[in-house]
């Protein structure tokens, strides 16, 4: 198997700090977001940043840490405890578009991770009103 082969999406993106950074804007968003704040319980955003950077980390191809600390996503059942309406999906979403619009991606890489972001955050939705 060549090296190339090998090259995750998490690797090509340039791994960790890329990432980081992407969920560090979405949670400078959040902090002032009057639809999103009071979905997150703690009053400090700093674990949920770090539990959100290992998700993603694990799921672009990089350490496996997520899993190995917190076992499977099962993003639904994390999610089920918080009306998640689709308001909130897109103010979710608007400030995703800040965290990934903090980083150089190129626009293929941009798209790629936008399309999961946007399927994700649909399916978070579990309530209409």
């Amino acid at each position: 198997m060549t090296e190339a082969a090998q090259t995750t999406f998490y690797d090509e993106i340039g791994g960790f700090e890329t990432i980081r950074r992407i969920v560090e804007g979405f949670y400078e968003e959040v902090a002032h977001d009057e639809v999103l704040r009071p979905l997150y319980p703690e009053e400090d955003l700093g674990p949920a940043a770090e539990r959100f950077t290992l998700f993603l980390v694990q799921y672009w191809g990089g350490p496996t840490t997520y899993s190995d600390t917190r076992g499977h996503p099962r993003l639904r059942m994390r999610h089920a405890p918080f009306r998640v309406t689709p308001d909130a999906r897109d103010h979710w979403l608007a400030a995703f578009r800040k965290g990934l619009d903090g980083v150089a991606l190129t626009p293929e890489q941009d798209a790629k991770f936008w399309t999961y972001v946007t399927y994700a955050a649909q399916s978070m939705v579990n309530t209409l009103d």
